[in-house]
């Protein structure tokens, strides 16, 4: 799954959500994805928080696949800024 398919598979749940963060999902090589003003996009910018991780990875925890806290545990994704920004993403990720 590539970062537009995974954006595309959450910006329902992104607009009708009260999610008033900013929060930017760092794939390395593949770019960025950024969720902010109930937008998602994939253009890199400021947030709150970043969360470094795989595009695998990332579709992963959209699909349901992998939970967030495993994958912090074993390393699989790296949380930097805000970690309550992090903590309310669980409803906006279920695609």
């Amino acid at each position: 799954m590539t970062l537009a398919e995974i954006a595309d598979k959450i910006r329902g749940n992104v607009a009708a959500s009260t999610f008033s963060d900013s929060v930017k999902f760092d794939c390395g090589g593949d770019g960025v994805l950024v969720i902010a003003d109930k937008q998602v996009g994939l253009e890199d910018q400021p947030t709150d928080c970043t969360l470094k991780l795989s595009t695998k990875n990332l579709a992963k925890l959209v699909s349901g696949n992998l939970n967030p806290m495993t994958a912090v545990v074993m390393g699989k994704l790296k949380v930097s800024g805000d970690p309550g920004v992090a903590m309310k993403l669980a409803g906006l990720l279920k695609g």
